[in-house]
């Protein structure tokens, strides 16, 4: 009876203390710092869905080029739950031909948003007796024509011109010809949705009759830039760097436009020199050497180099260097590795890698591979480094693989329109100049996935398939540049047996088998 007594005593006097002692304690516990993202963006009248960076905080809107660019109205927009927008600039119209910045708060932190608008215009100004391209200084509202020294600049001929969206009122009106004087500087001002832009035309006189610009050299591939007067047989021709012989460029692989023209030189031989040269009638333009790349390919790029690190299967040998990544620490975490290697191939001897699309306990984890690493798992998403070091630019990327196509079973609530249709598997391949390697985030809130439009993408291909492939079959795809001049930084080749794991949404054992990936650097 006393010692029930003496704990009951002891018991009030902790709970009196507590009580007592909080009376003294203060709430000094910071609140957590998380970035406020905005997740979606939707503006009247835009192209497609507003693409959204969380490492640079921007928002980019694109619009054709009927829109009213001056006066955007935000119809719609989703960011971090719990997150609130500082003075909300939405109510009115936006004027986003030049950047709207918004705060996103989300506790005691405040994140800085850009919200840019781009138009893309189809600008040109050009007149009779041209020499190369017109420069047009869109920022500064300054056109640069470069014309022949047989032109009367008194009254320079303008073949057209077409400075603003359609739709514009141009003072003078040059939009189908006329003349102007070239002899001082000459301004347009165009007009659209009660703006209006004051355009100043700068002529010079150009001596030479033919300039070989730049050369842009690859492995195989070399790509010459040249200008010259419009109208005439403007060409490229090229040789090995001390031989006398010159070999022209085909007229189908030179593209002209206006006094401008670019000729693409292929079946060249890598690590040697060249020297090219512009022509144009009986003219010649100056000399420019240059030296091919190296014919480079991806290291373990049959996948035969594979390790058993306790339950995650790694694509290189134990002691060697990581060069290719998967999911499978993710994966692996709760289940097993479903990236592994296999030793059906297409001749029968090695091995190859075999990606499957799993159920994992609560999540779908769809079968990958990449160049780059598995950085480290948030929650049950995965944070990626896509990208490896490289400066040489293929043209293609062949390969083998067979795919065991299976219906779609799991969707995040985005891709709910895909229950029930065959799942796709995937094999894209991407060169970037961004300084670092491409971040991928799967977690949908601070979600940052590829997106082969952006910037920092130089050159982009894919194959995609949702048949059946029962046996070893070839693949091959070209790569899309977007700059000849452009040299990469990294290259990113991803697999992957669904085409949307990036969004948990597949089907469950859908499996994409891949071997003897090999990059192409001459065209056909």
């Amino acid at each position: 009876m006393k010692f029930r007594l003496l704990s009951q005593l002891l018991c009030l006097i902790c709970v009196a203390s507590v009580f007592l002692i909080g009376g003294c304690i203060h709430n000094n516990i910071p609140y957590p710092r998380i970035q406020a993202n905005f997740l979606t963006l939707d503006v009247a009248g835009q192209n497609g869905t507003t693409a959204i960076d969380t490492v640079s905080t921007t928002a980019t809107v694109t619009f054709p080029e009927s829109a009213d660019i001056y006066s955007a109205r935000v119809t719609g927009y989703t960011i971090t739950p719990g997150a609130e927008i500082t003075d909300n600039p939405f109510g009115s119209p936006l004027d986003l031909s030049s950047p709207v910045y918004v705060y996103l708060k989300m506790y005691d932190t405040s994140t800085l948003w850009k919200i840019t608008g781009v138009q893309n215009i189809a600008r040109y100004f050009e007149v009779s007796g041209q020499m190369g391209a017109t420069v047009i200084d869109v920022p500064g509202h300054r056109i640069v024509v470069y014309v022949n020294d047989r032109t009367d600049l008194a009254a320079v001929p303008v073949v057209r011109a077409k400075l603003a969206a359609e739709g514009s009122v141009m003072t003078p009106d040059l939009s189908e010809g006329g003349t102007y004087d070239g002899r001082k500087a000459f301004t347009i001002t165009t007009e659209r949705f009660g703006h209006t832009d004051t355009w100043t035309v700068y002529t010079e006189v150009v001596a030479e009759a033919v300039t070989t610009v730049s050369v842009d050299a690859w492995t195989c591939v070399a790509w010459v830039n040249g200008q010259a007067e419009a109208g005439l047989d403007n060409g490229v021709e090229y040789r090995i760097a001390g031989s006398e012989q010159w070999t022209r460029v085909p007229a189908a692989d030179v593209t002209h436009d206006g006094g401008t023209f670019k000729a693409r030189i292929a079946h060249l031989s890598p690590q040697t020199d060249y020297e090219t040269r512009a022509y144009s009638a009986d003219n010649y333009g100056a000399i420019l050497t240059f030296t091919t790349g190296q014919e480079l390919q991806l290291p373990n790029s049959s996948f035969d180099d594979w390790w058993l690190d306790g339950r995650i299967w790694c694509p290189w040998n134990q002691d060697g260097i990581p060069y290719w990544g998967s999911g499978n620490k993710g994966a692996a975490t709760v289940g097993s590795s479903n990236t592994v290697p296999t030793d059906d191939t297409p001749t029968g001897t090695g091995r190859a890698a075999k990606l499957e699309t799993k159920w994992v306990v609560v999540k779908l984890a769809a079968g990958n591979i990449f160049t780059g690493d598995y950085v480290r798992t948030d929650g049950t998403n995965g944070v990626l480094s896509f990208g490896r070091e490289f400066t040489q630019r293929p043209v293609r990327l062949q390969g083998q693989y067979k795919f065991t196509p299976a219906i779609i079973d799991h969707t995040s609530t985005d891709f709910k329109y895909l229950m029930g249709q065959p799942d796709t598997c995937i094999v894209w391949m991407a060169l970037i100049d961004s300084p670092q390697p491409f971040e991928i985030r799967t977690n949908p809130r601070d979600r940052q996935l590829f997106n082969p439009d952006a910037p920092e993408v130089i050159a982009y291909g894919k194959m995609e398939q949702s048949d059946g492939v029962a046996s070893w079959e070839p693949f091959d795809f070209e790569l899309s540049y977007r700059s000849t001049s452009r040299v990469p930084r990294y290259i990113i080749v991803c697999a992957s047996a669904s085409k949307y794991g990036d969004y948990f949404s597949g089907g469950s054992g859908a499996t994409l088998y891949l071997d003897d990936l090999k990059l192409v650097y001459d065209y056909r």
